[in-house]
């Protein structure tokens, strides 16, 4: 009766999202082993999409996964990477976690379409995985047999490892190169190159997850904008003319 309860507690302090995602990858990879629906019914073919407006394989397709080990190690990195991606760069602000994977999520399904990638859980992961990597780069982890390496490298390492595996690394190739994508348009790009924010959550998403009160958050918060010369700095010298005297700034010694 404690290790259920245990259970219960653990899977209840899943993230919101993150337990949506989690949950519904394990309710449709066991489908299959449980008889409820027959495998092909849930990967992402074109054809059955159009001609019979099986639109659903859209969304099975990054959730489904064969029963396996494998499977259990996209559930731990949907459990570890998703939770520490919403509850720190997207902590209280779940209108925009929800944007982002919707962007994944549509990204992953033009390029399976394209490349003719059927299973798109690896790229899904390793796309959330790279932002979370991308956002703490200098953050050590550990791999199998005791390597560590820095975080920023943990993508590569992975795709590297399956290539090793089983001779393919398209799936986890364009799982990068689409959170590279997002990472760019919302991050990188804005604050590093002083460009436009292109990637904007839409209004409405903010209407069924409003933003919540939350403490502070943990490492992964977004990369702090460069300063543009000539900004700040004139405003503080301008306000300390006003004022008259030559002030300090919080902090100063």
């Amino acid at each position: 009766m404690s290790a259920t309860n245990d259970l219960g507690q653990w899977y209840k302090s899943i993230p919101k999202i993150t337990r949506a995602w989690f949950t519904a990858s394990i309710v449709v990879s066991f489908a299959p082993r449980l008889g409820l629906v027959k495998p092909h019914h849930l990967i992402l073919l074109l054809t059955p999409i159009i001609k019979h407006f099986q639109i659903w394989r859209l969304f099975t397709a990054v959730l489904f996964y064969p029963v396996g080990f494998n499977l259990l190690i996209n559930l731990y990195f949907i459990y570890q990477y998703s939770t520490r991606l919403e509850t720190s760069t997207f902590n209280g602000k779940p209108a925009d976690y929800v944007f982002c994977l919707s962007f994944l999520w549509l990204c992953n399904i033009v390029v399976g379409t394209i490349l003719t990638m059927p299973v798109l859980m690896d790229a899904m992961i390793l796309s959330v995985m790279y932002i979370w990597c991308q956002l703490n780069k200098e953050v050590m982890m550990s791999f199998w047999f005791g390597m560590q390496f820095k975080a920023m490298y943990m993508p590569w390492v992975i795709m590297l490892f399956n290539w090793i595996m089983t001779g393919s690394f398209l799936t986890q190739l364009c799982g990068i190169v689409i959170g590279h994508l997002y990472f760019f348009l919302v991050f990188k790009y804005p604050q590093d190159f002083g460009g436009a924010r292109l990637l904007q959550t839409p209004s409405f998403l903010y209407r069924f997850f409003p933003n919540e009160q939350t403490g502070i958050s943990g490492f992964g918060t977004a990369p702090i904008p460069r300063r543009q010369p000539g900004t700040a700095d004139e405003n503080d010298n301008r306000g300390r003319r006003i004022f008259g005297g030559q002030g300090h700034v919080l902090g100063d010694q």
